[in-house]
């Protein structure tokens, strides 16, 4: 204010100083576009990983490492994998430059009071790589069902049933818990731990509103 008045008492006019843009943040968040095309095989991690790499490489974001938010359970004497574990420590920005989570907990609300407030993550901003929004409750054509395979936490389920497909290798039998990134449909509306798919097919998760879709997070943002 000060310089301002300074400004016009020696010029005899207002000079507006126009701060520069702070230049968008680089995207380290999407929903893929596209699933595998059969249903909730997916490869696996390594798989769902690279499909990951590959929707990011394609809008320009490849040069930074990517990784499916999915959890896996112990077999075959491999121990379970959290989906949280695998990526990063935020903070997460989506294709559109708007900031998701600033970190973990953020995330996840591991806390009361960001369990309250809830994190970023909505219908406008869960975006694909694309930046286009995830149709969802009342949309036509709804693909909010979310592939997670992940309790609330963003921890692995730890009892005998079958919340992955098979660890992301099945296109027919078992069943996968979804998230619904609008908040929307049935009674319980989480992000990323909402309900249990039909089954594992294509058709089964289209059936329930979904594609076979899943989010993707890149581990490399500080």
């Amino acid at each position: 204010m000060k310089l301002l008045l300074t400004l016009v008492l020696s010029g005899g006019s207002i000079i507006l100083a126009q701060q520069p843009a702070a230049p968008q943040q680089p995207m380290s968040f999407f929903v893929t576009s596209e699933g595998s095309g059969k249903g909730a095989d997916l490869g696996g991690l390594a798989g769902a990983d690279k499909i990951c790499q590959t929707r990011a490489a394609a809008v320009g974001a490849g040069d930074r490492t990517w990784h499916a938010y999915l959890s896996t359970q112990a077999a075959n004497g491999q121990p379970a994998i959290n989906a949280r574990d695998r990526i990063g420590t935020g903070p997460w920005y989506n294709s559109k430059g708007a900031r998701i989570a600033k970190g973990l907990s953020d995330l996840h609300g591991d806390t009361l009071e960001e369990a309250r407030i809830g994190s970023s993550l909505t219908k406008i901003t869960a975006l694909t790589e694309k930046g286009d929004t995830i149709a969802g409750p009342p949309d036509d054509n709804q693909r909010h069902d979310i592939l997670t395979g992940s309790q609330s936490d963003g921890r692995a389920f730890t009892d005998t049933a079958d919340h992955t497909c098979h660890n992301w290798t099945s296109s027919t039998d078992g069943s996968a818990q979804i998230g619904h990134p609008d908040h929307t449909g049935g009674p319980n509306t989480s992000w990323n731990s909402a309900h249990a798919s039909r089954g594992c097919s294509q058709e089964s998760l289209k059936t329930m509103g979904g594609a076979g879709l899943f989010y993707c997070f890149s581990p490399d943002v500080k």
